[in-house]
């Protein structure tokens, strides 16, 4: 697939044509779950973009496993702010400092730089938090178009069910790697995309930076 240009402003979709959808998966609050996600793109090939929260100690625990999915290029990891603040009640330097926190902690862990995507906690952001975060090189709000709803504890069925309504081609979709329902969805997810003929693709498979 050719990439195409990065947008200017915030991106919520992928090009028009995109055969497929980009997963991405935000925080990281669930050891376990971050463990189950790394497995399951390890067996399946599923290309996932990673919104870390440097905070949580599953990014750590389970960085042997992510690292050489990440050097592959199947898995992308993108910035979530340090411990997750609502950006738009920060001062601009606060906003600066939140991800570059996070920013240094991406590139010692995972070896990448993470710009120029940025994803804000509960998708809040403004004029100004979008000029902030630029100033430090994260010029790409990065937002959804479908969500598997799952940042709460809610049971794989109805993860599943999310993703019945929101698994179409063009779609960049959140999922949380937070509560333990999400494991049971996982394997139920990837029939979906199969039977959908759908395929995944990091922000790096379609945009060029």
């Amino acid at each position: 697939m050719t990439r195409r240009p990065l947008p200017a402003g915030t991106v919520t979709a992928l090009p028009t044509g995109t055969p497929g959808i980009a997963w991405t998966v935000d925080d990281g609050a669930s050891p376990a779950v971050v463990a189950a996600y790394a497995a399951f793109a390890a067996e399946t090939g599923t290309r996932l973009t990673f919104f870390v929260n440097g905070v949580r100690p599953s990014w750590t625990e389970h960085a042997d496993v992510l690292r050489p999915l990440v050097e592959s290029g199947q898995v992308q990891i993108g910035n979530h702010t340090w411990d997750h603040p609502a950006l738009t009640k920060l001062s601009d330097q606060a906003i600066e400092d939140e991800l570059m926190r996070n920013h240094d902690f991406i590139q010692r862990t995972f070896g990448v730089d993470a710009r120029p995507y940025f994803r804000p906690p509960y998708g809040y952001h403004d004029a100004r938090v979008d000029a902030a975060a630029a100033r430090v090189g994260y010029t790409t709000p990065l937002l959804w178009y479908g969500t598997l709803a799952d940042s709460g504890d809610i049971d794989a069925g109805q993860i599943v069910g999310f993703a019945d309504q929101w698994f179409t081609a063009g779609r960049i979709v959140i999922g949380h790697a937070n509560h333990p329902g999400t494991i049971g969805a996982l394997p139920r997810l990837g029939r979906l995309l199969r039977e959908r003929r759908l395929g995944t693709y990091t922000l790096d498979d379609v945009f060029l930076r």
